[in-house]
């Protein structure tokens, strides 16, 4: 009941998770899929698809068993109060730990991009400032911020389609050329790539329509398929694929080739854009973060911890300077947490609440 106060819409819903898939690894990911699996990487995003969308409904059918709380509060109602600190304490170290991930790859890329003489630690303060005004508001505003930006920044999509001009379609053939081998090898990257339907677990309790939670949560991820499989085709096509391993972010490399007379370097403009979109990444996490943390001990209010989550991450990155490549050995590292936090936990709830249900049950006959 605490929850109908401060409640989402259904199109908020949609767009809080779809931006929090949608985040700075888009930057990257023709490139990865090229390097595992050539030009049939657009095979493993519809197995990355399928998969995460099986996880997000298993996660509507958990949260189902206790359609007013989340999953702190469905944990604490089945296993205990002690069980629900543990995964209050749990969920706390795992967002904090993604939100900071994907906060300091930002740094880095706005750094590499367009403040290339800019320290990352004034770049990441001059962007917790915005992060803090708005992470401290109730989740309505979160939603109303990411229907905003999806608004304001889907039309940047259709730049994409300007490449095509100079697209040479045969090479996406002979279709699974080498085999099903690395197509499932690089099925492993696109799983990670849809991750962030995992925020489902805290967004249930405030959807207005809970009785479209599902669908809303298959749109989601329909939606960030179609973004990613527009990207990355339109990548595979433009480039050869030898040269498209090359580029180390070939969705921002694709916009140079679309020229306008009053605008040079097209993708410094977008990539400032693009800021928006990541985001809406970073702050539903930094959201659900200080969220559970005001669950584990008991508070109200969440807004007091937001400042002090963006502190930590500028003291972490004060005493440990960041690269792209250490932030891309802590995406290896979290990469079997997001497993099972995202994909494992759910399976494993929804077959315990099934058994605890058919127990109930019979003990009422």
């Amino acid at each position: 009941m605490k929850y109908t106060q401060n409640q989402i819409t259904f199109m908020q819903y949609i767009f809080l998770i779809h931006g929090v898939q949608t985040g700075v690894g888009l930057l990257t990911l023709p490139r990865e899929l090229a390097e595992k699996a050539g030009t049939d990487g657009w095979i493993p995003l519809l197995i990355g698809w399928l998969i995460s969308t099986l996880a997000s409904l298993l996660i509507i059918q958990v949260m189902k068993h206790y359609p007013n709380g989340n999953i702190i509060d469905l944990i604490t109602h089945y296993f205990g109060k002690w069980c629900g600190k543990i995964a209050a304490f749990i969920f706390i170290l795992y967002f904090a730990f993604l939100g900071s991930i994907v906060f300091i790859r930002e740094g880095l890329f706005i750094q590499f991009w367009i403040l290339t003489q800019t320290n990352i630690l004034i770049i990441l303060l001059l962007l917790s400032i915005p992060s803090y005004l708005i992470v401290r508001n109730k989740i309505t505003i979160l939603g109303r911020y990411a229907e905003l930006v999806f608004f304001m920044t889907i039309w940047m999509l259709f730049f994409y389609f300007n490449p095509l001009k100079e697209a040479h379609w045969l090479h996406m053939l002979p279709i699974i050329k080498e085999g099903w081998e690395p197509i499932l090898t690089a099925a492993k990257t696109t799983i990670f790539s849809f991750m962030g339907f995992e925020v489902a677990f805290f967004l249930y309790p405030f959807l207005q329509q809970k009785q479209k939670a599902s669908i809303g949560i298959v749109i989601a991820n329909t939606l960030t398929l179609f973004v990613f499989l527009i990207i990355t085709i339109v990548a595979f096509i433009f480039y050869s694929p030898d040269e498209i391993t090359q580029f180390k972010e070939p969705t921002i490399n694709l916009l140079k080739i679309v020229e306008f007379k009053f605008l040079e370097r097209l993708e410094i403009v977008f990539l400032s854009l693009y800021i928006f979109v990541i985001s809406t990444t970073v702050l539903p996490i930094f959201f659900v973060t200080v969220f559970s943390a005001s669950q584990l001990l008991g508070k109200q209010d969440h807004s007091k911890y937001v400042g002090w989550l963006l502190i930590f991450n500028l003291l972490y990155i004060f005493f440990l300077p960041q690269s792209f490549n250490k932030n891309t050995q802590l995406q290896k590292v979290s990469e079997p947490i997001i497993l099972l936090i995202g994909y494992v936990l759910p399976l494993c709830l929804w077959l315990y609440l099934l058994l605890y249900s058919h127990l109930k049950r019979r003990e009422l006959k």
